[in-house]
């Protein structure tokens, strides 16, 4: 191999590092997306087995905004 050649391979092997950690990243942040969701839909079924209702469009767009809310509001009651 050139001196080229192996330049050239390294930069390929740079941009593939690149790519996977990339990959990896998005992974992650899908996975975290899915996982909020599921855990939402599940207390919301578990919700309703206890005979709570939810309204949809106040459900949190983040799970950490669970943790600011000081308690629950009437509309559980």
């Amino acid at each position: 191999m050139t001196i080229h050649e192996v330049a050239d391979l390294h930069k390929r092997v740079e941009r593939y590092e690149a790519a996977v950690d990339e990959l990896r990243a998005s992974h992650q942040d899908i996975k975290d997306v899915l996982t909020d969701q599921v855990l939402f839909e599940r207390w919301q079924q578990l919700g309703a087995e206890l005979g709570f209702t939810a309204n949809r469009s106040a459900a949190p767009r983040d799970i950490s905004a669970l943790n600011h809310q000081p308690e629950m509001s009437e509309s559980w009651g």
